[in-house]
């Protein structure tokens, strides 16, 4: 019988109702209380504001009653309602929000709607008790994977880290046995567009990752790549990726012809991948696949 495997990181996969899917890193408490803390700030220095210019107004009227009637309400309309509206109207994001970088979305990743994002700041009253505290939301966010509060799970909402723009040009690949592995590809393969694409946005991408994330997504490509080329079949999937990039973007055939004479000059004069494999033992995550990630 098959089973879940477990979660290994904050990231989640989100199927759209058109059934595509994708990854999200999750924002926990501690990327949160941070935006929590800069709105807070805001709504504050608003309501100062407001408070002076309801005081001048009742200093010249001689209308005392007006700056308290005035100042309940504006506190009100600021603590009920700024994060409804500023997330209906950027897009699930407050001015703390888009600071740090995170945004809220509808569970099936589509946009939050104008009455998610009222009714989950309205439930925020909720999440932060008993006052103050924000125990219940905070008992509530260690119950489920995507750190939802209470006002998230009535909603149908959750808070994800915002997609930033990663690529940044060709990656520089410091590991001299990217390139040794690259020598062994053979020449006429030739790497489609899809293909190439997707190569870097993983290169470019994988500094982000954890060393289990970076197995479990090279895998799925790596693996037909492996039988294709006829490398042994425990060559880590996430230097097959980087050295098949740095066959297709950064070698040219004089960097071929300088690995060649480096290889064959060498005190090992390694054959085969299986022995540039054999020399990356010594850790097991840049050539060799270790037995239990299989």
């Amino acid at each position: 019988m098959a089973t879940k495997s477990a979660q290994i990181d904050s990231t989640v996969e989100i199927v759209t109702p058109e059934n595509i899917a994708f990854h999200y890193q999750v924002a926990g408490p501690f990327r949160r209380l941070p935006a929590f803390i800069l709105d807070l700030l805001i709504r504050s220095g608003v309501f100062t504001l407001f408070m002076i210019i309801l005081g001048l107004a009742g200093a010249l009227t001689n209308l005392s009653g007006i700056m308290g009637a005035g100042m309940m309400i504006v506190w009100f309309l600021l603590d009920w309602f700024y994060g409804g509206i500023f997330e209906t109207w950027m897009n699930g994001q407050t001015p703390g929000k888009w600071v740090l970088g995170i945004r809220v979305l509808s569970v099936d990743g589509q946009p939050i709607n104008g009455i998610q994002a009222i009714m989950r700041n309205i439930l925020r009253t909720l999440d932060m008790m008993p006052v103050g505290t924000c125990m219940l939301g905070l008992v509530a966010m260690t119950l489920n994977q995507r750190f939802q509060r209470i006002g998230d799970i009535v909603c149908g909402t959750n808070v994800v880290v915002e997609e930033r723009k990663w690529l940044t040009g060709v990656a520089k690949m410091d590991d001299a046995r990217v390139a040794q592995l690259a020598n062994y590809i053979p020449a006429d393969y030739r790497v489609s567009r899809t293909l190439a694409k997707t190569l870097a946005a993983y290169v470019d991408r994988r500094r982000f990752f954890s060393i289990p994330r970076r197995r479990e997504v090279s895998r799925h490509l790596a693996e037909p790549l492996l039988v294709q080329f006829g490398f042994p079949l425990d060559t880590s999937y996430d230097l097959l990726l980087c050295a098949l990039y740095y066959r297709t973007f950064v070698a040219d055939r004089s960097d071929d012809e300088r690995i060649t004479t480096e290889i064959n000059t060498s005190p090992f004069s390694p054959t085969t991948p299986t022995n540039v494999a054999a020399q990356a033992s010594a850790n097991p995550f840049d050539i060799v696949q270790p037995q239990s990630g299989k």
